[in-house]
């Protein structure tokens, strides 16, 4: 007859399992770990998407009106303007009459701050606006974007397109 004294069972008794073993809840927490990582990966700033979704419009735009102003044979040029006039951000100048001029607002509100460096034959600087064409060769042109803390370059040689050539954080 078993008894509460040692030695007096007849078998080896276990006793359940309580709580959990030191390498379960390791994997518990780097599991987590991962996801949270991998979601924080995930989730972009939304003003540096903005910007890069508003640069690659921007590309496309330019590089469809440089097409144009040499299929055409018209010196077009792109001028941001400094406040919103009639629901335009920025215009095409040097379109002709009749001509459906293309896009001329930014799709999201506030817009990015523009700042435009021409470079002329001798190689100084001259902001303003981007000259488009009608010649093969226009010179060097860069586009800085700028929205909040990010900013976004969007330049050409001159010679080959236009490109979104960097990104950037600091101001």
């Amino acid at each position: 007859m078993p008894t509460s004294a040692p030695g007096s069972e007849r078998g080896p008794v276990r006793q359940a399992a309580r709580g959990f073993t030191l390498i379960e809840l390791i994997l518990v927490v780097a599991i987590i770990a991962i996801a949270s990582s991998l979601a924080s990966l995930a989730l972009r700033d939304p003003a540096e998407a903005r910007l890069e979704r508003e640069a690659e419009r921007l590309v496309a735009l330019l590089e469809g009106m440089r097409a144009e102003s040499r299929t055409l044979g018209l010196a077009l040029r792109w001028q941001p303007l400094p406040a919103r006039v009639d629901g335009a951000d920025f215009r095409f100048l040097g379109l002709p009459p009749g001509m459906k001029p293309p896009p001329q607002a930014w799709l999201d509100q506030p817009a990015p701050e523009v700042r435009i460096t021409r470079f002329d034959a001798r190689g100084s600087q001259s902001p303003g606006q981007v000259l488009l064409g009608p010649e093969p060769i226009i010179g060097a042109q860069r586009i800085e974007l700028r929205l909040d803390a990010q900013g976004i370059v969007v330049a050409s040689d001159g010679l080959g397109p236009f490109r979104i050539e960097s990104h950037g954080a600091s101001r």
